[in-house]
């Protein structure tokens, strides 16, 4: 099974030491080599994002930086596991090393084979 790793950071707008950037690279390193990563990116901050809504036919964007940080993603992750529980178990290894956050965990569709 796939799933979509939605990490938001638990400080949002803050650039990582080099220190935890190099903590993550090696994570990412391992894990790919494990099998259990398929890809993952940081995004940049909110401040050089949009938003783009349609709603009763109109289109609203909306420049960032964002007021709600909470729901500021900083980067995916797409993850192979077992189960859910085990997609659970890994994003609390990757929060440990990010350094704490909150990640959604959403398994991705797969069409059944032919």
């Amino acid at each position: 099974m796939r799933f979509l790793c939605l990490y938001k950071p638990g400080k949002p707008e803050c650039p990582p030491t080099q220190e935890a950037m190099n903590a993550m690279g090696k994570l990412i390193e391992e894990a790919m080599q494990a099998g259990w990563l398929i890809a993952t990116e940081g995004c940049l901050p909110s401040s050089a994002g949009a938003r783009v809504r349609l709603a009763d036919g109109k289109f609203v964007v909306t420049d960032g930086p964002f007021a709600e940080t909470k729901e500021v993603i900083g980067g995916f992750a797409i993850i192979r596991a077992d189960s859910k529980q085990e997609a659970v178990e890994l994003t609390k290894y990757f929060l440990e090393t990010a350094g704490g956050g909150e990640t959604e965990i959403r398994q991705l569709y797969e069409s059944p084979a032919a």
